[in-house]
């Protein structure tokens, strides 16, 4: 099973070009995905620098053919003509899909400095060796409390499906109405970009134990490498947000996944974002 994450910056390139179907290509040509997480997918924005208002999700939807797709706007604005300007998260999967949970995250005030509201998308998929919650956020960067209050939000968050998990409602609710019950497992794989480099206290925290029997996450990249520096994801290409090559984009997965863990993988070589595609791949416990 391979599930790739990429920070596309709504399709633009370091050239400053913003183009979605160049993006699915150098998706494609990486290899077959079965889940495809992507953040900063923008829908009708015309004020991202190089952008049209493209719908980027449409777009990406035409250049990947065969997959499921999963949007949660984090920032959903009138665009002043009457209709709506989206940016947020998106989720492809080739794999069955079965209950979606989109949750934003908190956004405490913190005048000081800008910052935006975010989202943690979440998709129960069909694995190979079952149910699997595919979560993929992109954290707030200029402020570290909000940053921080995210962290915590989606450990809660977490703390909360694996409680469903252990004790799940049996039935299907009202004739299969609106409160039917879908499986939501423990097993989770976590991804995105998180915003801070792989040194970061935040890191520490996201990975601390939980004091009831929630799996803790697990870091992909030190699962198979131990404490050896992570590989870049950011800074590879020219950027004005870090000085050096640092890690910013992640894999971080439910202890129990940890053995089926056989690959993590970076490609250094795309100018189509100013971030680096990661992703990995599960085989046999």
């Amino acid at each position: 099973m391979k599930l790739l994450t990429w920070n596309i910056q709504w399709g633009r390139g370091m050239d400053g070009r913003v183009d979605l179907g160049r993006v699915a290509a150098e998706i494609r040509a990486m290899g077959e995905f079965d889940v495809i997480c992507l953040q900063e997918v923008a829908v009708n924005f015309p004020g991202l620098p190089g952008s049209r208002g493209e719908d980027g999700m449409a777009e990406l939807v035409a250049g990947l053919p065969g997959y499921a797709p999963v949007y949660a706007a984090a920032t959903d604005l009138p665009d002043g003509r009457g209709g709506r300007k989206r940016f947020g998260n998106a989720i492809f999967s080739r794999l069955p899909v079965g209950q979606v949970f989109r949750q934003l995250l908190p956004w405490p005030s913190d005048p000081a400095v800008p910052s935006m509201q975010r989202v943690l998308l979440e998709a129960v998929v069909a694995a190979p060796f079952g149910p699997l919650r595919v979560l993929t956020s992109h954290l707030e960067y200029y402020s570290r409390p909000q940053r921080l209050a995210q962290i915590e939000a989606i450990r809660r968050l977490h703390a909360e499906a694996c409680a469903h998990a252990r004790a799940p409602r049996e039935g299907k609710g009202e004739g299969g109405g609106s409160f039917e019950v879908l499986p939501r497992p423990a097993a989770a794989v976590l991804c995105g970009d998180m915003n801070f480099p792989a040194q970061a206290e935040e890191r520490g925290l996201l990975l601390a134990p939980f004091a009831d029997a929630t799996p803790s996450f697990r870091d992909s990249w030190a699962v198979l490498h131990g404490d050896a520096p992570h590989a870049p994801t950011v800074g590879i290409h020219p950027v004005d947000f870090v000085d050096r090559p640092l890690c910013y984009d992640f894999w971080f997965l439910t202890e129990d996944l940890a053995p089926r863990l056989v690959g993590h993988h970076v490609n250094a070589t795309t100018a189509a974002s100013d971030h680096q595609p990661v992703w990995i791949e599960l085989g046999e416990a």
